[in-house]
């Protein structure tokens, strides 16, 4: 029986793929997470955890060698999918050395201990390392950006990426393991943590509908253009990709866009979100804390060298994937899980 290790399984993509997994495959998950992280994004998969019914969790730290060390030597899973990060670039200008330490050095510390491993055992998985199209920062307007363009780091998470997928592609060209990098493109649908634009925008409508929160969205730079897709989508490229890297029609170290094809201003994501509210008249408002000191503002991208890899393209529809935002969020506030105002 193969098995697969997702970090990060506790977040939005991580918890998705590990659904996609059990559901599609008769692989064992192995789920990474630290201890004292939220389970919300788990719960419909506890049965089968505490049954340890084709998936586990693994309690270990990106920034603790030596838990990494056991987890691989106690599993040797056949699969790896490296999710797990600070993943808010926001935030990242908070936390800038917490944001390159758990990136790039966390990823560091599980690609050294698979390294450790291969070279005293033979130890060979696939290995899947999540980088980002914030790795491309402020791209200029009108241009489609391919996996030879240039980066440029617009915020210490853009950075950390830079160096997550740079690692990436240096364990598999340096010492042969199956690596491959993906940039996913702006990525959205259930679980969509709140600290995201399109999220946050869901959650208030959400909450002025409850009557929790006065008819005004607040929001930060509406100037950018980018692309969207569901996350549910950039799932099943992840998925193809591992199947024809064990088939070694990946190149170690290869890397790929992974993006929707469908784009938006994020002034037209607001109205399309406010159109699906039962409350009119909705205002909408700058909040100067919601700025970021440099943003991301346009990006277009192309899908060319996935699409020659895999049979993939995204088939969820945009304003669906909004749709289904808005009702997770509505559900949330239902079941009385009043969400910050952030």
């Amino acid at each position: 029986m193969k098995k697969i290790l997702i970090t990060g399984i506790t977040g939005q993509v991580g918890s998705q793929f590990a659904e996609f997994i059990l559901q599609n495959t008769d692989w064992n998950v192995v789920g990474m997470m630290r201890w004292q992280e939220p389970m919300d994004n788990l719960y419909n998969l506890t049965k089968k955890i505490n049954n340890k019914d084709r998936i586990e969790i693994f309690y270990a730290d990106l920034n603790d060698f030596p838990s990494i060390k056991r987890l691989l030597e106690k599993h040797k899973p056949d699969f790896i999918t490296h999710l797990a990060a600070q993943s808010y670039p926001k935030t990242s200008f908070d936390i800038p050395i917490e944001t390159l330490q758990t990136n790039i050095i966390g990823t560091a510390n599980l690609l050294e201990n698979i390294r450790l491993l291969k070279e005293s055992s033979g130890y060979s998985p696939v290995v899947h390392v999540c980088s980002s199209s914030e790795v491309y920062g402020k791209a200029k307007k009108g241009i489609r950006l391919d996996e030879n363009t240039g980066f440029h780091g617009a915020s210490p998470y853009s950075i950390s990426k830079i160096g997550t997928d740079f690692l990436g592609r240096f364990y598999g060209e340096a010492y042969g393991i199956k690596t491959f990098v993906t940039r996913m493109g702006t990525h959205s649908g259930p679980r969509r943590s709140d600290v995201f634009f399109e999220s946050t925008v869901a959650k208030q409508i959400a909450l002025i509908e409850a009557g929790l929160q006065e008819p005004v969205i607040y929001v930060g730079n509406l100037q950018s253009t980018r692309t969207f897709q569901d996350a549910r989508d950039a799932i099943r490229a992840y998925y193809l990709l591992l199947l024809e890297s064990a088939k070694g029609n990946v190149d170690p170290g290869d890397y790929f866009n992974i993006a929707g094809e469908e784009a938006f201003n994020l002034r037209e994501v607001i109205d399309i979100l406010k159109g699906y509210s039962t409350v009119k008249n909705i205002a909408v408002m700058e909040d100067s804390s919601r700025l970021r000191p440099i943003d991301a503002d346009y990006q277009m991208f192309d899908n060319t060298k996935i699409k020659s890899k895999i049979d993939w393209r995204p088939q969820i529809p945009a304003r669906e994937m909004f749709l289904d935002l808005l009702n997770h969020w509505r559900d949330e506030i239902k079941k009385g899980k009043i969400p910050l105002n952030r």
